[in-house]
């Protein structure tokens, strides 16, 4: 027999899916989070077993009819399949995203930093001392720069190749960055300062031999989402450096747990990015392309990945609607 505390009990339960389905049917399954869809899903195999206990106990006619009504709104809900995961990975990417880079970018904004110090500093000291960039550059890219040749050129004869190479290359220099992030944060502020060291001796390099169009040129494209996927993977690194060194009110682990989560969404976000920069920069950027169109495309992807970040996400429909409770079902009997 079922009892009137067991039903007090599991109703909150069912009137919590009663409140995501009200949401999902008036405001659309994109008004859930990625985190309410999980929970709705979980909820609906929860209450189709509390509708076979009721159904066991014929006093409970009134419950059973409220749950097969409940459970048949669900269904099509958790069951559709590849169009849920679809919607749930737009949303993620047009709203929850941008939302998550906001709230990070002070991380992101310290690898910033870190990176154009070493920028600066590697820029100086080829500015200052022509050893040093043969010391870092090597012999063989040095001797391009003296020759006013681009090290690029080899890139065109393989364009397909080199571009996966160059999406897999950059995706790892993404993930070390990250990952650094469990060393304290060392692992990622040393590949931050070193790349950014690398880019302002290659720069002032360039510089000198009055390369610096055709450096430039060759980055625009490309670099307008490589350089900050590179920040935005290092600011993950740093916001889980920062759940381990400091985990505050939370336990340690708790403190990780929490960071590491956070860090491997805003890492995700990265991947298109990458994407799409390795296909520019095996394709368009070593390219004889005209340099106004190179620079006028890394604007434009600049520019959308500015507005994607800074805007999207703002008004979307945050809290859902007010559901009324579900009166108290009674336990006829």
């Amino acid at each position: 027999m079922i009892s009137n505390r067991w039903i007090e009990q599991r109703q909150a339960l069912w009137q919590r899916l009663d409140f995501l389905l009200h949401q999902a049917e008036t405001s659309g399954l994109r008004s859930l989070s990625s985190d309410e869809v999980r929970e709705l899903g979980l909820l609906y195999r929860q209450i189709a077993q509390d509708l076979s206990a009721v159904r066991a106990d014929r006093g409970s006619r009134t419950q059973e009819e409220y749950l097969n009504q409940l459970l048949a709104r669900a269904h099509n809900r958790v069951y559709s399949g590849k169009k849920l995961e679809s919607r749930r990975i737009l949303r993620f990417f047009a709203v929850e995203y941008p939302r998550l880079f906001r709230r990070l970018f002070p991380w992101v904004a310290a690898a910033l930093l870190v990176f154009l110090v070493g920028g600066a500093l590697g820029a100086l000291l080829t500015f200052r001392s022509p050893a040093f960039m043969r010391l870092l550059l090597g012999p063989k890219m040095v001797s391009s720069i003296e020759h006013h040749q681009m090290w690029t050129q080899s890139i065109v004869t393989i364009k397909p190749q080199a571009s996966s190479a160059i999406m897999t290359n950059n995706i790892s220099v993404c993930f070390v960055a990250f990952a650094g992030g469990i060393t304290a944060g060392l692992e990622t502020l040393e590949l931050l300062f070193l790349n950014g060291m690398l880019m302002g001796v290659i720069g002032m390099a360039c510089a000198q031999a009055r390369m610096s169009l055709d450096l430039w040129s060759f980055v625009a494209a490309h670099g307008a989402l490589e350089l900050p996927s590179i920040f935005i993977s290092g600011g993950a690194g740093l916001r889980l450096a920062s759940g381990l060194l400091f985990p505050g009110i939370y336990s340690r682990r708790d403190s990780l747990r929490r960071a590491a989560g956070e860090s491997i969404r805003l890492l995700a976000g990265t991947v298109p990015l990458l994407i799409i920069a390795g296909t520019f920069e095996g394709f368009l950027s070593p390219s004889g392309a005209p340099v106004a169109i190179k620079f006028l495309i890394g604007a434009v992807l600049l520019l959308a990945l500015s507005l994607w970040l800074t805007y999207r996400g703002r008004r979307a429909n945050e809290a859902g609607p007010t559901a009324s409770p579900a009166p108290l079902l009674p336990n006829t009997r």
